[in-house]
């Protein structure tokens, strides 16, 4: 194999390695772990901390068994044309940012269940057909109200407004702030202690187009989780570009910092970012690998995200789709058509899910525009593209999926 094919691996240094076994034995604790038992709730008289269910535990319990958790399974990460099992779906997307996260807050000492409760729950309000799709609803959205969607926005109105779980807000602020488009060099918490606040931030993203670029995390589990969303997409994006036989091999990317495969990726990311943070109250890479990580986002946009022929199938064919399905169970619902599909699949779900008293509260404070965005949100890819047909079994768009065996 040639020198600049080989895998690198870095590990930690001794010093930091007999540091943390040092650590552990003599008990020492992270002054900068979120505890359990400060879980701030919207109703603080449920869902109480307890060695039996821990604060984030519940959390974690919430969301798996939050129907909407189900949909993740058929939910497009990068490429949504494609019958293969072996290329990455949501569902695996969200378990691999969990699994590093919980590596990285582990060696740091961090509260795990809570990094894992950010994590599994940070795109279940995703649409179908990936960020393709979110950009679409965000358009109907726009159209209509002057409001804009946005995934990480929608998770927390899922968990926190349509199903009414009484998440903590360390968790739903994780949530709302993960946004693993926005790559930072150092990650530093900022508490914001009450749901009042919260709701302001989560309020200005949906009329200010630029608010989910100033998001910060309240707790450093949050900020752990962020950057590791990250990490978990750059090359897992890479090996399903080659399964997708979109590229050849990973020999198209720039054989940075640190390497540029998955394994190699998510390996010296989690080392790097542990050498520069342990014992500290924020989550840092250093300059090297903060460039390498900019580098390598740019080569995936470029080369895999929005590669002209995916980018044409979704432009051409999935946008007016959303479109259709939008305006026709708009036009439903402000008609009161109680045999619409938005009423037997979407507002009746809702009913058999939650409690009467969150399902009314959701009924009474929901715009039309709103509730037809929460159904087209919650669809996967499948459930999409058979409605459509379903309502518009004459139209000319059809998506045509590459079979096993093209």
């Amino acid at each position: 194999m040639e020198e600049n094919n080989k895998r690198v691996y870095k590990q930690l240094t001794d010093e930091l390695n007999d540091r943390i076994i040092k650590d552990r034995a003599n008990g020492v604790v992270n002054p900068c772990k979120t505890a359990d038992d400060a879980a701030i709730r919207r109703n603080q008289k449920w869902d109480k901390n307890t060695i039996l269910r821990p604060a984030y535990v519940r959390d974690v319990e919430k969301i798996m068994h939050t129907p909407y958790y189900n949909r993740y399974a058929d939910k497009t990460q990068v490429f949504s044309f494609y019958k293969n099992d072996d290329i990455t779906r949501r569902a695996l997307h969200v378990q691999l940012v969990s699994r590093i996260a919980r590596n990285i807050g582990s060696l740091l000492s961090l509260n795990t269940d809570l990094i894992e409760a950010i994590a599994l729950g940070h795109d279940i309000g995703h649409t179908p057909f990936g960020h393709a799709g979110e950009r679409f609803l965000s358009e109907c959205l726009y159209e209509h109200t002057g409001r804009y969607f946005n995934h990480n926005v929608h998770s927390v109105r899922v968990l926190d407004e349509i199903m009414n779980r009484n998440m903590s807000l360390q968790t739903l602020d994780g949530i709302l702030c993960h946004n693993g488009e926005f790559a930072l060099k150092e990650y530093r918490p900022v508490p914001i202690e009450d749901f009042e606040r919260f709701d302001k931030k989560v309020e200005e993203c949906y009329v200010d187009e630029e608010a989910i670029g100033r998001l910060v995390p309240y707790t450093l589990e949050a900020c752990v989780v962020r950057v590791c969303d990250m990490i978990a997409y750059l090359g897992k994006d890479r090996q399903d570009a080659i399964r997708a036989n979109l590229i050849k091999d990973d020999s198209v990317f720039e054989n940075a910092t640190f390497g540029r495969s998955n394994p190699e990726i998510i390996n010296n990311m989690i080392v790097n970012i542990v050498e520069n943070s342990y014992g500290k109250d924020y989550i840092m890479m250093d300059e090297e690998y903060f460039n390498a990580i900019k580098t390598a986002k740019k080569e995936n946009y470029e080369i895999i995200c929005f590669n002209e022929e995916l980018e044409t199938k979704y432009t051409d064919c999935i946008r007016p789709m959303f479109h259709d399905i939008y305006e026709k169970m708009l036009s439903d619902i402000k008609a009161g058509d109680k045999n619409s599909i938005i009423y037997k699949h979407h507002i009746e779900f809702v009913k058999e899910n939650t409690t009467t008293y969150g399902c009314e509260e959701y009924l009474k404070n929901t715009t039309d525009e709103q509730m037809v965005v929460d159904f087209i949100a919650s669809m996967t890819d499948d459930y999409f593209v058979d409605l459509h047909e379903y309502l518009f079994p004459k139209s000319k768009y059809r998506v045509e999926y590459i079979s096993y065996f093209a």
